[in-house]
């Protein structure tokens, strides 16, 4: 039996990307994922790794790209703006069809915000990472286990597609400890073969050459119009997503994260008081877990997405569900962190048939006025 150690959710991480056999660290601190760096930074020369702090979250990004060219394991961490000074560089990865992961410990925003915990990054992480026709692979963790477990996952499908790939989950997570068993480690000689990295030839092949432009307008088009073909061969078959109480749910709650922790204990609830809700928990969010809320349509009276934002995974709800069903939102923004009871009461408006997209006063909810 494996044995299990309380880890904080930034540590576990750190230690299952090792295990996942990444030797090459580049970061920049910021809270809240600061833990994470720092477990780097003491693990990586312990173990032949590199561990290098970037004079900026620019420089480090490109730190993360000269190593992937070179067919290595890498990664990078940050939080939500320090994401956001990586796009340039996410977005070249793209274009050079370079794996490698990125971990996002959100925290509120916009601007400097707040600490908190938050999930106002949805849609930089899902619509524009960086400029142009691409995408990442996003992962969303939701217990301290998950932030270890998916590592693997994300590592794995990068190399596979040949593409970045993101650990999106925020502060809560981040910061919390939980009993975890880590994955047992991989032997670096284990890794996938890289034919196309740029690791020298030696004279026995012909160059690599890695790169993202293209001044040739067809010649371009043809490579967006391949890797897009990928992005199909994703949706069709890399959806991953729980399902809790759906087959009988009249009220069906979308919401990832540390959110559908919260939705967890708010569904008790209403079960309690005989509505019958139940939860699926997006575990990809690129690509959208779209085929688990397509399937629970026939039965479903109304669905509800619940964040801790104003509302961008709705979205992604409301294509899915097109137009069949009534979709709602309710969420907290700024670090806030919705209650059970506020989420309940927001199923037994969606129970009611009523329709809304963020309940104001948030704070009336509870106590009888609603």
């Amino acid at each position: 039996m494996t044995e299990k150690v309380l880890m904080k959710g930034n540590e576990a991480l750190a230690e299952a990307a090792i295990r996942a056999g990444c030797r090459h660290f580049f970061g920049y601190p910021i809270t809240p994922q600061t833990e994470l760096a720092a477990y780097m930074a003491k693990r990586m020369p312990k173990i032949g790794g590199v561990y290098l702090q970037a004079e900026s979250e620019v420089a480090a990004i490109n730190m993360v790209y000269g190593a992937a060219a070179a067919g290595v394991r890498v990664m990078t961490s940050s939080s939500s703006p320090g994401i956001s000074l990586k796009g340039e560089g996410i977005s070249y990865m793209i274009g050079a069809d370079l794996p490698g992961l990125i971990v996002n410990i959100q925290r509120g925003g916009p601007g400097l915000g707040g600490i908190q915990p938050s999930q106002a990054d949805y849609w930089m992480a899902t619509r524009a990472t960086g400029h142009g026709d691409g995408h990442v692979l996003v992962f969303a963790p939701s217990t301290v286990q998950e932030m270890a477990s998916l590592v693997a996952r994300a590592f794995e499908l990068g190399d596979r597609y040949r593409m970045p790939a993101m650990i999106l989950a925020d502060g809560l997570l981040g910061q919390m400890m939980e009993p975890v068993e880590l994955p047992e480690p991989l032997e670096l000689d284990d890794l996938p073969k890289k034919p196309w990295a740029t690791t020298g030839t030696k004279g026995s092949r012909p160059h690599n050459v890695i790169n993202s432009l293209s001044l040739d307008p067809q010649a371009l088009e043809d490579r967006v119009l391949a890797r897009n073909e990928r992005y199909q061969q994703i949706k069709a078959t890399e959806q991953l997503a729980q399902q809790e109480l759906v087959d009988d749910a009249e009220v069906v709650v979308v919401a990832y994260g540390a959110a559908a922790r919260i939705v967890r204990s708010a569904i008790k609830l209403a079960r309690a008081r005989g509505i019958k809700a139940g939860l699926i928990r997006p575990i990809t969010l690129w690509p959208f877990a779209t085929n688990a809320v397509v399937a629970a349509i026939d039965k479903a009276k109304a669905f509800l997405s619940v964040e801790f934002s104003t509302g961008q995974m709705v979205d992604d709800v409301r294509l899915a569900v097109a137009g069949r069903r009534p979709v709602s939102f309710f969420g907290h923004s700024g670090g806030i962190v919705p209650t059970p009871e506020e989420v309940l009461v927001a199923i037994e408006k969606c129970q009611a048939g009523e329709e809304f997209n963020i309940l104001p006063f948030h704070s009336k909810l509870v106590g009888g006025e609603r």
